[in-house]
């Protein structure tokens, strides 16, 4: 297994803090604060001295393979730019290009953890980059998109891909082509949130909504914004995969009634049609609030494999961990598939899969140090066999992994360097 670390070519980038505190904590921590109040009688206490805190640098990225083979990474620089590099692997490993600036205009882009710049190659020529524009008002934004016809050599200006242009949450989008060429465009939204009826200052709406369009041109053009579900958790990525039929499965956090955090499938079509919601998994996992940790979701031979965090009730115990299953065509979990990574502090999990063989990785973090994992199979996620890939101390991104034909790459960015390791089975 060949393991390169790669510095960037531009001096100083920044990075988003590794999370020490897993998505266990942050649900906890959630669902802990509404219950803050009650107990003991509250006693004086001494002002508390606190130091401010330095903005969190962002190191989300996008990591995709061009068709030629070469790899590509989508992130921003130490300025808060947008920039493109493409890496090649070479005898002596993957050599990066020189990092490249687009011109996102006076955009402020997110690229912090589950909120990341996205690449997508299409046909004869044509490169992609979304990203969620950060607005004036706190959790607002708008998706917009980058158009290149010309291999990724120039790209058009931004334009924002949605209809509605209300100054509320537009954010946390995916994009993929279907095997017709359509562009499908899915992102959280909460414009029924803001019109949800109201008892005092709480609203009668759970979560937000998934929303989505259809671009027949390449993203030239777009539909109308059509509603996929409402009550969706607000701050979990949204997983795009094709299946083994061509049309695209949307993946996401859920909230079933009354407030269970589960995930739910779609099909997408393009003709607007709304799609039928179907329970992906099933932790029962309740708790208002939302984890900030996303499913990852990839085609098998029938039906579809999956990775997720949850909390479930395994015996007598209330587990936390991250899961994998296959879903069958339907989008049901099939029965047996289940199990769970064997890390307790497994978070963020990715995968991939090209035949019988699955990969999938994650990030392990103490606080200081992140241990990036695999687990790989050969036998279509039957077994698995667990590999460690590397370690980094300080902020480090969560690991995307990619594929080009029977290649998966990992790509792990941190504050000093980006790591590429090969996966091997």
């Amino acid at each position: 297994m060949k393991n390169t670390a790669i510095s960037f070519a531009r001096a100083g980038l920044r990075s988003a803090r590794a999370l020490g505190v897993a998505a266990l904590a942050l649900g906890l921590h959630a669902a802990q604060a509404q219950h803050a109040g009650h107990g003991a009688p509250a006693q004086a206490a001494a002002p508390k001295q606190t130091k401010e805190r330095a903005p969190r640098p962002q190191l989300g990225t996008g990591a995709a393979f061009a068709p030629d083979g070469s790899l590509w990474m989508a992130a921003l620089d130490d300025q808060g730019r947008l920039f493109v590099q493409t890496s090649h692997a070479q005898d002596k490993g993957w050599q990066w290009g020189a990092p490249r600036t687009l011109d996102t205009g006076t955009d402020r882009i997110s690229a912090d953890g589950e909120n990341r710049p996205k690449l997508l190659f299409g046909p004869k020529g044509l490169v992609l980059v979304s990203y969620t524009q950060v607005l004036d008002k706190p959790f607002t934004g708008f998706i917009r998109m980058l158009r290149s016809t010309d291999g990724g050599k120039t790209f058009g200006p931004p334009a924002t891909v949605h209809a509605d242009r209300q100054i509320i949450t537009h954010r946390f989008e995916s994009i993929a082509f279907d095997a017709q060429g359509a562009l499908h465009t899915v992102w959280i939204d909460k414009r029924d949130l803001e019109t949800a009826p109201r008892v005092g200052s709480k609203s009668t709406y759970r979560g937000a909504a998934i929303y989505r369009n259809v671009s027949l041109d390449g993203g030239v053009t777009f539909g109308p914004d059509i509603k996929v579900a409402d009550h969706s958790c607000e701050c979990c990525r949204i997983a795009l995969a094709q299946g083994p039929d061509g049309r695209v499965r949307a993946l996401w956090r859920h909230v079933f009634e009354p407030n269970v955090r589960d995930h739910a499938l779609a099909v997408l079509d393009v003709q607007g049609k709304s799609a039928d919601i179907v329970r992906a998994t099933e932790d029962g996992w309740r708790i208002d609030g939302c984890p900030h940790h996303g499913p990852a979701l990839v085609a098998a031979q029938e039906g579809s494999h999956a990775v997720w965090f949850g909390i479930r009730q395994e015996g007598d115990a209330t587990v936390a961990g991250v899961r994998y299953a296959r879903l069958a065509t339907d989008g049901r979990p099939e029965p047996g598939s289940v199990q769970r990574i064997p890390d307790a502090r497994a978070e963020h999990a990715d995968l991939q899969a090209q035949g019988s063989k699955v990969a999938v990785v994650w990030r392990s973090t103490d606080g200081a140090t992140s241990t990036l994992k695999a687990w790989t199979s050969t036998d279509a996620g039957k077994t698995f066999r667990a590999q460690v890939l590397g370690q980094a101390e300080g902020d480090n991104d969560f690991p995307r992994l990619v594929r080009h034909g029977e290649r998966m790459v990992v790509v792990w960015r941190n504050s000093k360097e980006v790591k590429i390791h090969d996966i091997g089975f």
